[in-house]
C-alpha cells in the first residue's frame, strides 16, 4: 500500500489579527505564506523544484488573499516558475484539507513531493470581507437552509448538551494554562520559525502573541455573552429573530443558553503554516527521514443551522478507516472554535481531557482561517515526539455543518 509521509511541518507565530495591533499585521499573506515555504525547504533540504504543487487553505479569497494566493506566494518566495499553487476552502477546515489533499496525490501515485498548508491574515483580510454572507446570500438556499451565525450554533449546542456557562469558561482557562505552560516550555519551537518584515530584515515575531496568561476564573465570569444581542436581532420575513428561526428549527432547547464569550472562543490572528508531503520512493532516493504518515483522513457533514457537530461523526470515520477506536489515539487536536465543540466531541466519544488540546488551543492562541488545520498537525506531531507516543487525531468544525480529520502516526 502507498504512503505519504510527513517529511516536516513548519508555521509562523500566531500574530494578534487586529491592524495596528498585531505584529504581523504590516505583512502582506503572500509574504507570511512565503517565508512559511522557504523555511520548510531550508529545514528539509529539499530541491524546491522537485515540489509538484502546494496546496494552500485560505478562508477570505478577496484581496490581499484573493487571485490564488498559493501560487502568488510560490511565486513571492522566489521557488522555480514550474512548480504550481492551488487555494481552497473548506472554512475553518482549510489548512488540514489542504494537507489531506496533497497527501491523496502521493497516495494515489501522482505526485511525488507535495506541500499542504494554510495563511490568513485576518488583520488584513477580515472574516466576511468576501461578501458571501451579506449581499452574496442566495434567497433560494436560505428558503431551504437558514444558516446562522457560528456563534449563535454554539450557543445551541451549549443548550441541548446542557453545556453551562461554568463549563465553557472552566475549559477556556485550562487552555489559557496549558497554552502558557507550552509557550514557557518552548513545545511550540520546532515548528515555529520567526517571521520578518520583508522591507527591513527585522524579526517582527518569533513567538505566538495572543496568549492571555494572566487570564482569570473572576475575569472570564464578568465577560459579556457575545452572540446574545446577535441572537434578539429581527432578521426573518415576519419579524423572527436569529433565535426564533433556530428555535423553530430546534423546538426542544426551549430557549438559547448565550454561554459564549471573548473569553471562550476563538481568538482572531494571523499566520501561515506548511507540511511538506512525500512518497516512499521519495524519501528512499533522497534519503530523507519522515516524521510520521498519513493514517487516514475523513470529512462527513451535518444540518448546517447547528453547524459545528460534525468533529465527532468525523472522527469516526477517520477511526474506521484507519481500523483503530478512540482509545487507541494517543493525542487529540480538537478545534477550539468555541468551547462547546471541544467539551461536546470529548463526551460523545468518551475522551480523556488530559489527551486532548495538551498545549491549549485557539481559545488561547488564536484561530487564523486557513492555515489552522495545518498548525494543529504540526502540534500534534511535535507533541507525539515530545512524548514518546505515536498517534495523533486532528479534527476541526467548519461553517455549514461539516468536518475533517487526519489521523497520523510516527514512523
Amino acid at each position: 500500500m502507498a504512503e505519504a509521509y510527513i517529511i516536516d511541518a513548519v508555521r509562523t507565530p500566531r500574530g494578534r489579527g487586529k491592524r495596528g495591533k498585531g505584529s504581523l499585521t504590516e505583512i502582506h499573506p503572500q509574504e507570511l505564506l512565503a517565508q512559511t515555504l522557504n523555511r520548510l525547504a531550508e529545514r528539509t533540504g529539499i530541491e524546491r523544484g522537485d515540489v509538484e504543487d502546494v496546496v494552500v487553505g485560505c478562508v477570505s479569497q478577496v484581496g490581499e488573499q484573493g487571485a490564488n494566493v498559493a501560487r502568488n506566494a510560490v511565486l513571492a518566495a522566489d521557488w522555480p516558475l514550474h512548480v504550481t499553487g492551488v487555494s481552497l476552502n473548506r472554512f475553518c477546515g482549510s489548512g488540514l484539507q489542504a494537507v489531506n489533499f496533497a497527501a491523496m496525490g502521493v497516495l494515489s501515485g501522482v505526485q511525488e513531493l507535495a506541500v499542504g498548508g494554510g495563511v490568513e491574515s485576518m488583520s488584513r483580510v477580515p472574516m466576511g470581507s468576501d461578501g458571501g454572507e451579506g449581499d452574496g446570500i442566495n434567497p433560494l438556499l436560505r428558503n431551504k437552509h437558514f444558516q446562522v451565525p457560528q456563534g449563535i450554533s454554539a450557543d445551541l449546542i451549549a443548550t441541548l448538551e446542557g453545556i453551562t456557562r461554568e463549563e465553557v469558561d472552566a475549559f477556556a482557562l485550562e487552555s489559557q494554562r496549558r497554552a502558557a505552560r507550552a509557550q514557557g516550555e518552548c513545545r511550540f519551537a520546532r515548528s515555529l520559525f520567526p517571521v520578518r518584515d520583508p522591507a527591513t530584515g527585522e524579526v517582527a515575531l518569533e513567538r505566538d502573541e495572543y496568549l492571555r496568561p494572566g487570564t482569570t476564573a473572576e475575569a472570564l465570569a464578568g465577560l459579556p455573552a457575545a452572540f446574545a444581542e446577535l441572537g434578539a436581532k429581527p432578521v426573518g420575513p415576519e419579524g423572527e429573530t436569529m433565535d426564533g428561526i433556530v428555535l423553530a428549527r430546534y423546538p426542544e432547547a426551549g430557549r438559547i443558553d448565550h454561554v459564549h464569550t471573548a473569553g471562550n472562543s476563538s481568538g482572531i490572528v494571523d499566520g501561515a503554516a506548511a507540511v511538506l508531503l512525500a512518497s516512499e520512493g521519495y524519501v528512499r532516493g533522497h534519503g530523507l527521514k519522515p516524521r510520521a504518515r498519513i493514517r487516514s483522513m475523513a470529512t462527513h457533514a451535518e444540518e448546517p443551522m447547528i453547524m459545528l457537530t460534525a468533529p465527532t461523526e468525523t472522527a469516526r470515520r477517520a477511526l474506521r478507516k484507519a481500523g483503530m477506536s478512540a482509545a487507541d489515539v494517543d493525542l487529540w487536536e480538537i478545534n477550539e472554535a468555541f468551547a462547546a465543540v471541544p467539551i461536546q466531541v470529548m463526551r460523545n466519544l468518551a475522551l480523556d481531557p488530559e489527551r486532548v488540546n495538551v498545549n491549549g488551543g485557539a481559545i488561547a492562541l488564536g484561530h487564523p482561517l486557513g492555515a489552522t488545520g495545518a498548525m494543529l498537525l504540526g502540534t500534534a506531531l511535535d507533541e507525539l515526539e515530545r512524548r514518546g507516543l505515536a498517534t495523533a487525531l486532528v479534527t476541526l468544525c467548519i461553517a455549514g455543518g461539516q468536518g475533517v480529520a487526519t489521523i497520523i502516526e510516527r514512523v
